[in-house]
């Protein structure tokens, strides 16, 4: 099993927080847990099955839900030394924050209630975990193949990926995205 890209999950939460301070905006605790879900999900999918962070997210009945992160902030934010992520990690968290840090709490958890992953761990049992192999195979492949059907609303993770901007050798702005080759079954 390969390491997670961040040591706890507190890295993760406090970089949506902060960035949300930087936005002048309140990250409402249920948003910031499903974010921390998306990236989870999108982290896994563009980097061919790793792990974000050491994080289980259950199907509580509100929407995916970290159960550390939400003991620990059940009074305000923790006391905890975090890591700075990598600029991996980090381009991520960003990517995540553009496509759905401006959707509203209740949009984001009636968008991800509808989705198989959390539908079908919460159809098992309330509380009952959310697999990460269902967030990855939802969020990539499958995630393109109900679109097209037009049963889901999930983008794929190109959509969400923003592309890096680098220079060419003139100094000109160009947008470059990763590679990776596709994953055979």
């Amino acid at each position: 099993m390969r390491p997670t890209a961040v040591e706890s999950c507190f890295e993760i939460a406090f970089w949506f927080l902060d960035r949300s301070l930087n936005d002048s905006e309140y990250l409402q605790p249920p948003k910031l847990h499903r974010l921390m879900y998306l990236a989870q999900a999108y982290f896994g999918v563009v980097q061919n099955g790793a792990k974000l962070m050491p994080a289980t997210f259950i199907a509580a009945e509100d929407g995916p839900l970290e159960p550390t992160v939400y003991r620990a902030f059940a009074r305000g934010r923790p006391m905890v030394d975090v890591k700075l992520v990598d600029e991996a990690t980090a381009h991520v968290l960003d990517s995540v924050w553009r496509q759905f840090g401006s959707q509203s709490v209740e949009k984001l958890t009636q968008m991800l209630k509808r989705h198989p992953p959390y539908a079908d761990a919460f159809a098992v049992a309330p509380n009952a975990e959310i697999p990460l192999a269902a967030m990855i195979e939802f969020y990539g492949e499958q995630a393109v193949k109900s679109r097209s059907a037009g049963t889901e609303e999930a983008p794929s993770a190109r959509k969400v990926m923003r592309p890096k901007v680098m220079r060419n050798a003139t100094g000109k702005p160009v947008s470059v995205r990763g590679w990776s080759p596709k994953r055979v079954s």
